[in-house]
């Protein structure tokens, strides 16, 4: 069983910084990608960056300059830095990842529970 934990989100005032962390646990074989979805009241949820194996990086255009994402291979860890931080960046922010749990069986997405990001204006 595979579970993604989020962590790392709270209140922070415009032009700040927070650095959100997302550990998958269980039984991996490989991940092809992991990533951060976001979704404010009354929204679509829509994708903020992932980072693909073998492939590299993608941020939306919003956040492109403000937002890097890295990851742990080692840990299964992936994470969000999230500079200058602006109001509109406030949402739930969701940790995705497309993981093969076995050998011989098809990649299958994950989601985690969300956290909750706050900017102030």
């Amino acid at each position: 069983q595979v579970q993604l934990v989020e962590s790392g989100g709270g209140l922070v005032q415009a032009g700040g910084s927070l650095r959100l962390s997302c550990a998958a646990s269980g039984s991996i074989f490989s991940i092809n990608a992991m990533g951060w979805y976001r979704q404010a009241p009354g929204k679509q949820r829509t994708l903020v960056a992932v980072i693909i194996s073998g492939s590299g990086t993608s941020y939306a255009d919003s956040v492109k300059g403000r937002f890097t994402i890295s990851r742990d291979n080692a840990k299964n860890t992936v994470y969000l830095q999230m500079n200058s931080l602006k109001s509109e960046d406030t949402a739930v922010y969701y940790c995705y990842a497309n993981l093969q749990l076995r050998l011989g069986v098809r990649e299958l997405n994950h989601w985690g529970q969300g956290t909750q990001v706050t900017v102030s204006s």
